[in-house]
């Protein structure tokens, strides 16, 4: 066994899919986010991870508090269009959606979600990147028994399949396997971000 990396390997560990929402004092506003986990149990705390490039990273820095909201696997693709490919700092995610508000004044919506835990900020840990925060859980409820979508799921059965044309031209590209935008071009830069999910160059393909 040699000592490379294949990145497609990280893809084998699971992930739920989650909506971040949060305020910055004017407006809500949220994110999806996919790595999240429990910590520790006495005192219940938990570790989630948000991009810095996310408006929503910038309120959380700010505000120091946030909820989660568990998606689950009947959530339309819609949700992750409305939450995962626009930026806060130009839309209003929240416009014609159905929400209700935790004890903390935020967020939690009401289609699509089987539980949701507010969370306040004890420890921030800076990747670089991204800034993993390990949160005190000050409320928390389970409002239906439906399963938590799967990043594997969201990619297999909810993100929409590109149309193949079998007459067009191949193009030489990377494909984002992700949220799927395609760079078209014989070289992927190593410090390349997707413009759609602001993911690294890590988890683009090259398209054959």
């Amino acid at each position: 066994m040699n000592n490379s990396i294949d990145t497609t390997a990280l893809f084998k560990i699971e992930y739920g899919l989650y909506v971040v929402t949060s305020n910055d004092g004017v407006k809500d506003n949220g994110c999806i986010v996919d790595a999240v986990m429990q910590v520790t149990s006495t005192p219940a705390r938990v570790a989630v991870t948000v991009n810095k490039d996310n408006y929503t990273h910038e309120i959380i820095e700010k505000t120091r508090k946030f909820n989660l909201n568990c998606i689950t696997k009947d959530a339309p693709f819609e949700l992750f269009e409305r939450f995962g490919f626009q930026s806060g700092r130009s839309a209003d995610k929240f416009h014609g959606l159905a929400y209700s508000r935790s004890q903390n004044s935020l967020a939690v919506l009401d289609e699509y979600v089987n539980s949701f835990m507010s969370l306040e900020v004890y420890l921030a840990i800076d990747l670089g990147t991204h800034t993993t925060f390990i949160c005190d859980v000050s409320e928390a409820m389970v409002l239906s028994d439906k399963p938590t979508i799967t990043y594997s799921h969201y990619r297999s059965d909810v993100k929409p399949k590109p149309e193949k044309n079998a007459d067009a031209p191949k193009k030489k590209g990377y494909v984002c396997t992700i949220c799927g935008y395609v760079h078209e071009g014989d070289i992927l830069p190593e410090d390349f971000v997707c413009p759609i999910c602001k993911q690294g160059a890590s988890v683009f393909k090259e398209i054959e």
